[in-house]
């Protein structure tokens, strides 16, 4: 049995997370999320309703019962509220904490950074603050491929400098990257750092490519190929990612006093902490991905050929060797697959 908290559980990947980990009966999960309207709230809500979380039920910083789970428990809540998150992690007694919650997006980051420094420094220090104090077996964090940012050296890894982040979102993952290192120097927490690339499945974020093209194409709208299509990403299903974060989870980094301060490694540490890319290890091209997906809908897409985006960059490439060999990480889904699954649900969703 293992008490959870899992933040973001309205969002792609905390949702996945959840069900994945609801599997097992002996878990018991308490899931939060601020439900904010970067994108579609009603696609949020739909995610929470598929485990159980009824929306006309959800008041600010009250325990939501799961009608489908017994063992899922939601609170709608903000990172920056302390006072809230100390009292969530006094009361769960958590023996693992998966933070997945954050303002999420590159080219928003532009526009809105404010929502950056709130939640994804603000908050993070509010889960780092709590986790000192309640001390869970193993902290897990989001991070993102984004902080490779200028980098060019294919395939990227976790001992690659990561100096150059090129947008404010790339930033914003660095510093959490820092900010967990030095809790867990000084206060011997066990954490792990996910640098994710490119998640994409069912139930995906509204922002991300594959949602935009296929709305695009469904409604015989001409969708927006930047960089004119001179574009690789690393592209993972959401499934390969849980199954990830869950064999992780059980694993908590040992501190290794021996390591030497002299040349050190960014990615492990003398302190209980590890940074691990989790990813696809086989980039396609962006060409290639959405003729996957005109496949899947039987439709050809107007194209708009574009210039590159501010904070974009043009190649995405994980290497997983490190994971592969703490947790036998070895993705499984097919793109032509993956695309299809993710039409199929989009379909069934938007009823079309």
């Amino acid at each position: 049995m293992a008490n959870i908290l899992i933040t973001g559980t309205a969002g792609f990947i905390g949702f996945h997370n959840v069900l994945k980990l609801l599997k097992n009966p002996q878990n018991q999960i308490v899931g939060l999320d601020n439900i904010n309207d970067y994108y579609d709230i009603d696609l949020k809500y739909g995610r929470l309703e598929e485990c159980g979380i009824k929306k006309t039920e959800i008041k600010w910083d009250q325990p939501i019962q799961s009608e489908r789970f017994p063992n899922y428990v939601f609170y709608r809540t903000h990172l920056e509220n302390k006072s809230q998150i100390s009292r969530i992690f006094e009361e769960g007694n958590f023996d693992y904490v998966i933070h997945l919650a954050a303002q999420a997006g590159v080219r928003y980051s532009l526009t809105n950074p404010q929502a950056y420094a709130d939640s994804n420094i603000t908050g993070f220090i509010n889960i780092l603050e709590a986790c000192r104090e309640f001390k869970p077996r193993h902290l897990l964090y989001a991070s993102s491929s984004s902080v490779y940012g200028a980098n060019s050296k294919m395939p990227f890894s976790e001992e690659d400098n990561v100096d150059h982040p090129v947008s404010l979102y790339a930033a914003t993952k660095k510093a959490n990257e820092l900010m967990a290192h030095t809790y867990s120097h000084l206060f011997e927490i066990p954490v792990t750092g996910l640098r994710f690339f490119t998640v994409y499945g069912p139930w995906g974020r509204p922002d991300m490519a594959i949602f935009l093209f296929t709305k695009a194409i469904q409604e015989g709208k001409a969708i927006k190929v930047f960089n004119n299509g001179e574009m690789m990403r690393d592209f993972t299903y959401i499934d390969d990612i849980v199954e990830g974060i869950s064999r992780l989870m059980v694993k908590p980094p040992q501190a290794n006093p021996e390591l030497t301060t002299s040349s050190p490694q960014p990615d492990i540490s003398h302190a209980p902490y590890r940074i691990y890319n989790i990813g696809n290890s086989k980039p396609e091209y962006l060409m290639d991905f959405i003729s996957a997906i005109e496949e899947a809908l039987g439709k050809k897409a107007l194209k708009s050929l574009m210039p590159i985006q501010p904070g974009d960059v043009v190649k995405t490439w994980a290497s997983t060797e490190k994971l592969n060999q703490t947790i036998d990480y070895k993705p499984v889904m097919p793109i032509k697959k993956g695309v299809k699954l993710f039409v199929d649900w989009y379909k069934e969703f938007y009823n079309e």
